[in-house]
């Protein structure tokens, strides 16, 4: 499996970049996790939106969203100029009717529900879900593909169901909101304590800190997980690309 991040700040993008969002490839396969603001743009680097094969949305947060409108106005646009490859299946929960209802577009793009009791086959990856601790409904999901397996935190609060969910992952892409010295539980979010505790627990070979905050000095975060965790750490930055 190939992950590029597309973009990795929670809540709005930096300038040119872009919040969150992920291109996972395996077998010529191409599935995009979360569409947030700025990631259509920086999407555009790697491949077109028609050579996307599936989309997967955690929640309905604009900085997982925000772009899927601008993904369908693509899809729509490049129909008619001949270049549609038929419908992208998009896969959500249904907990947010109006949300769910929304990534339904014409034929170019249909809405598939899961929960937290789904085992989706999507391409070549096998695709299973925890529901997080975050102010709306959320899921975290691990994919597998070939005995490799990543497990993405999407948003929250720390919970103890993450480490047997993601037990000995190659990949940990973890949300890292907060410094270790803040509170970011009432928030729905990690800190970088938190994660360093669940890559530990989970016995992850890798951690990718993802979801950054726009202050303070981001370093600090890698050294603060690794009190936990004594891994390979790095933090996530646009255009990065790990081979699993």
């Amino acid at each position: 499996m190939k992950l590029t991040i597309i973009g990795h700040w929670g809540g709005y993008p930096k300038a040119g970049e872009a919040s969150t969002g992920y291109l996972l490839e395996h077998n010529g396969f191409t599935l995009l996790l979360d569409c947030g603001s700025g990631v259509l743009s920086q999407l555009q680097k790697y491949i077109e939106p028609t050579d996307l094969d599936a989309l997967l949305i955690s929640h309905y947060h604009p900085d997982h969203i925000a772009d899927v409108g601008v993904l369908q106005h693509a899809l729509l646009i490049q129909y008619f100029l001949g270049n549609s490859k038929g419908t992208l299946p998009v896969y959500a929960h249904n907990e947010d009717t109006h949300g769910f209802k929304s990534l339904t577009y014409r034929d170019l793009m249909k809405a598939h529900a899961y929960n937290e009791q789904s085992k989706l086959t999507i391409g070549p990856f096998s695709v299973t879900f925890v529901k997080t601790k975050h102010p709306v409904p959320c899921y975290g999901m691990r994919i597998e593909a070939d005995g490799k397996s990543i497990f993405y935190t999407a948003d929250s609060a720390y919970k103890e169901s993450f480490v047997p969910f993601g037990k000995n992952a190659d990949l940990l892409l973890c949300e890292c909101n907060f410094y270790g010295d803040m509170d970011a539980s009432g928030a729905g979010h990690m800190t970088s304590l938190d994660a360093g505790k669940l890559a530990g627990g989970t016995g992850a070979k890798k951690l990718i800190l993802t979801h950054l905050p726009h202050f303070g000095n981001l370093e600090q975060l890698v050294s603060e997980a690794n009190t936990f965790f004594k891994g390979d750490t790095e933090l996530a930055r646009q255009g990065m690309e790990i081979i699993i």
